[in-house]
């Protein structure tokens, strides 16, 4: 079954996490897919990927651009998975896919600081327990490092 982690952010925002967790990713040599519940949160992602280090970007576009299919990291607000992606991430609530088992892992990114988003993650939670998926909980400790809780 697909590994799902929930990510309570609580020091850092998304603008900060998301990144790291891509370089990660690519690092491991997995493509990724971010998905994001509106248009405007997936322009601010795309902005940020370009400029969120002096030293570097992170290569990526979105699910309309014609080369999708090769790019390694591909922002959707789709459930499909535009570059075989083999990790989702998923951002602003967005749901679970339809076909989690084609992922090795889907990351729940969510605002530890926002009561519907704690909200929703916990049914999203629910939701993974339920489809029978291995699930793991990781929250920010106050020097913004994250430790694994559940």
């Amino acid at each position: 079954m697909t590994e799902i982690l929930f990510y309570h952010m609580q020091r850092q925002p998304l603008e900060k996490v998301l990144p790291n967790l891509l370089e990660r990713s690519l690092e491991r040599k997995w493509r990724a897919a971010v998905q994001a519940a509106s248009e405007e949160r997936l322009q601010a992602i795309d902005d940020q990927l370009w400029t969120y280090s002096d030293d570097s970007f992170l290569p990526h576009g979105t699910d309309r651009d014609a080369d999708a299919a090769i790019q390694p990291v591909v922002l959707t607000l789709r459930e499909t998975n535009p570059n075989t992606a083999s990790i989702r991430f998923l951002v602003e609530g967005a749901d679970l896919p339809p076909d989690p088992g084609s992922y090795e892992r889907i990351c729940i990114l969510f605002d530890g600081t926002d009561q519907d988003a704690l909200l929703r993650a916990r049914e999203q939670w629910r939701e993974a327990k339920e489809g029978g998926h291995t699930v793991a909980y990781w929250q920010q400790d106050d020097s913004g490092r994250w430790q694994k809780k559940a």
